[in-house]
């Protein structure tokens, strides 16, 4: 497994996402995933599958101290008092002494950057977390988080994936030392059907989402496939066995177009 490298912590390059898995078949995913190697999985309070990805952790055999568990904070928990209690209520759902890395789901305007920030680093200082980041933020707000935060920030995660241009973000990260991690790193299964990435894939004997994935880890992001299906997992697992050459990477990066974002909710940001 690559790792990447952001402010001294080693994040896997390759994770399992959990958005819209739950009930026993979350549980099977994480455990069969671990089994095959994977050593990141991302969840979310809001996911409501933390209670299942812990089963799976517990399941599959795998030492808790070889894993990296990931998971996020919702936008209505992040006022001083409120955040530490919904990471507590999360740890025990996952049934762990401590997350590997806690982030800020999204944005909240209406809780002072300060407030949150502040109350994310005593959550580490109190050793609720290993390590904090954010998701979903933009380069103010990275500007604006790095400078507020007494606590080294790892990562933030965002969508990524060969349709969008990320660019701004990515220099961001670089800029503060942080990594990109990735969530619809296959563009929810749209890779699949690209021409490009098929002519690609066949050069190299892989799937188009492999070719994917692996344009993100050269990159030196880390990427977190989700998928609902075993057979996937080896798949996506399967990209550190061959490299891009720098025409294929530029070739992928040129797919991305105005209308790639997936994920704009009400709520989102004004995107870079």
């Amino acid at each position: 497994m690559l790792f990447v490298n952001a402010k001294g912590v080693k994040i896997p390059a390759i994770g399992l996402g959990t958005w819209e898995l739950g009930g026993p078949s979350c549980a099977n995913i994480v455990k069969q995933a671990l089994r095959l190697g994977y050593r990141h999985i991302d969840t979310a309070q809001v996911y409501g599958n933390e209670r299942e990805v812990g089963e799976g952790l517990r399941a599959s055999g795998v030492a808790r101290d070889e894993v990296f568990i990931t998971t996020k904070v919702w936008t209505t928990e992040f006022r001083s008092g409120d955040l530490e209690l919904s990471i507590k209520d999360s740890l025990a759902r996952l049934q762990l002494a401590a997350a590997d890395l806690v982030l800020l789901h999204w944005p909240n305007p209406e809780v002072p950057l300060a407030e949150s920030l502040g109350a994310l680093a005593r959550a580490k200082e109190l050793g609720l977390t290993r390590h904090i980041g954010v998701s979903n933020f933009t380069v103010s707000l990275l500007d604006q988080a790095a400078a507020l935060c007494s606590q080294p920030l790892v990562c933030n995660q965002v969508e990524y994936h060969p349709y969008l241009n990320q660019d701004k973000v990515r220099a961001a990260c670089d800029r503060h030392g942080m990594a990109l991690v990735a969530y619809s790193p296959v563009a929810k299964g749209q890779v699949g059907k690209d021409a490009t990435l098929k002519a690609i894939g066949k050069v190299h004997g892989k799937t188009p989402a492999q070719v994917s994935l692996r344009w993100l880890v050269q990159q030196g992001v880390v990427a977190i496939p989700r998928t609902s299906r075993v057979e996937r997992l080896s798949e996506n697992l399967g990209i550190f066995d061959f490299e891009l050459s720098q025409a294929e990477m530029s070739t992928i990066s040129a797919c991305a177009h105005p209308g790639g974002r997936l994920t704009n909710l009400s709520f989102s940001p004004q995107w870079d």
